[in-house]
């Protein structure tokens, strides 16, 4: 007794499986499944194709697949933002002076990574800092900063 799949057997568990990806959160059953609706076109092509050539070619074609998403691709749609992320993690984080306070006013700082869903935070230095400069937050006041320079350690004894 031999086990023939045709191409539909393929496509039929191509389309089970991305529809269990459905109800898993693993992200992996995808890709098997569109493994075997590869391995149907490739029997819809070449219908003599053997059982084992057959189920060589899903399994090269799902594991390049998931190999693939998981080492390219997934780790460049990581949100590296920090939004939404309470203020306690926020202490300790660097950023450059863009704007001086100015007699005892605020100045800006502008940080590379968005912290609480902005770019520039309005601050308070109690000593001063000069344009560029590199300062750290040590605690919020309101929607204001309250930061000291990046190399002083009351900047790092708090982070």
């Amino acid at each position: 007794m031999t086990l023939e799949l045709l191409y539909w057997h393929w496509l039929v568990l191509g389309i089970a499986l991305m529809v269990l990806e459905i109800f898993l959160a693993s992200f992996v059953v995808l890709w098997f499944g569109i493994g075997a609706l590869a391995v149907g076109l490739c029997q819809w092509l070449v219908p003599e194709l053997a059982f084992a050539a057959q189920l060589s070619i899903w399994l090269v074609a799902s594991t390049a697949m998931a190999v693939i998403w998981f080492r390219y691709f997934k780790p460049r749609m990581v949100d590296h933002t920090r939004a939404g992320i309470a203020r306690e993690a926020s202490i300790g984080e660097v950023g450059q002076v863009i704007k001086v306070p100015q007699d005892g006013g605020r100045g800006v700082v502008r940080f590379s990574v968005p912290l609480l869903g902005s770019d520039e935070w309005e601050f308070i230095c109690t000593e001063p800092v000069a344009l560029g400069e590199r300062v750290a937050i040590r605690e919020f006041s309101g929607n204001t900063l309250v930061v000291v320079r990046a190399g002083d350690s009351r900047a790092q004894q708090n982070a």
